[in-house]
């Protein structure tokens, strides 16, 4: 046998990203080159709804069709964390209690989703915020996002009081109750006064689609930040928002998204290959390409 054909044979692991304005993701890059660095092969395909010009509408027919081309599984994101879940077979104990999937493993002819956008935020947080107060925390967005992130401050990194604002009050609303029904009265609040909220907050979580590549812009009134805030933000698409560009001019402590974005990734490779990968190795990857785009 010539040197490489077993490798060759070897069948290939075919998995997607579902979801609206990706074409910048960082997703295919990083699952394949881990996957190289494995000896695996594997392929990662953008399945992008503005490119395709349907909505969250199409993903049964999506959904559908990577089981029939044999994906492994598909990762999840804006605006369709939320909607995917009626059209799974079984959810993950985290995700059920979140309630947003960023993640579906095909297996054994049903669809599991998983949430691993909140193992991704706690474990970029500690690195990044070492030390910083989680006394008062708010939280811009309660779609899939916000709800992982919401999930992560108040279970794995002990916020003490979570202040939720988002557009959409109903969801707002949804989400403050399931937190509070899981961790107690008062742990998270609905909040409609931005202003007033983050004059006394020690830190603000951005986890809106605002800020990323073709939705530029601030999802708050850059004048409601303050040089004792730190800020966190999800988006990693440009790495530097526009929110962070203006906290840093006030000389806020920030965290860019990237950290989150390669962690999250890291425990779905390991959901649709069922190998643990090297983090490290999918972080150093990960800003040597950001690094070379600059």
């Amino acid at each position: 046998m010539k040197k490489g054909t077993e490798h060759r044979r070897r069948p290939a692991i075919l998995v997607g990203l579902i979801g609206e304005h990706i074409q910048a993701s960082r997703s295919p890059h990083l699952h394949e080159q881990e996957a190289q660095s494995k000896g695996i092969r594997y392929f990662y395909q953008l399945i992008d709804l503005q490119q395709l010009g349907v909505g969250v509408e199409a993903l049964p027919r999506l959904l559908g069709a990577a089981e029939l081309l044999g994906f492994a599984g598909l990762n999840i994101t804006h605006p369709c964390k939320q909607a995917v879940m009626p059209l799974l077979d079984e959810l993950s104990k985290d995700a059920a209690a979140i309630g947003a999937v960023n993640t579906v493993v095909f297996a054994n002819g049903r669809r599991i989703g998983h949430n691993t956008d909140w193992l991704g935020f706690p474990e970029s947080f500690r690195r990044g915020f070492a030390g910083v107060p989680l006394g008062r925390v708010v939280l811009l967005g309660a779609g899939g996002a916000g709800a992982a992130v919401a999930y992560a401050l108040l279970l794995t990194l002990g916020a003490q009081r979570l202040a939720i604002h988002d557009i959409d009050g109903v969801r707002a609303a949804t989400l403050t109750a399931r937190l509070c029904d899981r961790f107690g009265d008062g742990r998270a609040v609905r909040i409609s006064d931005l202003a007033t909220e983050l004059a006394e907050a020690d830190g603000l979580v951005q986890a809106t689609a605002v800020g990323m590549l073709g939705r530029p812009g601030l999802a708050l009134p850059a004048e409601l930040l303050r040089q004792e805030l730190w800020v966190a933000e999800v988006v990693y698409v440009p790495l530097e928002t526009e929110l962070l560009r203006r906290a840093r001019a006030l000389g806020c402590r920030t965290l860019d998204g990237g950290r989150m974005a390669v962690y999250q990734a890291a425990e779905a490779f390991r959901l649709f290959t069922g190998i643990a990968p090297d983090r490290e190795r999918m972080l150093q990857h990960f800003v040597s390409t950001m690094n070379a785009e600059r």
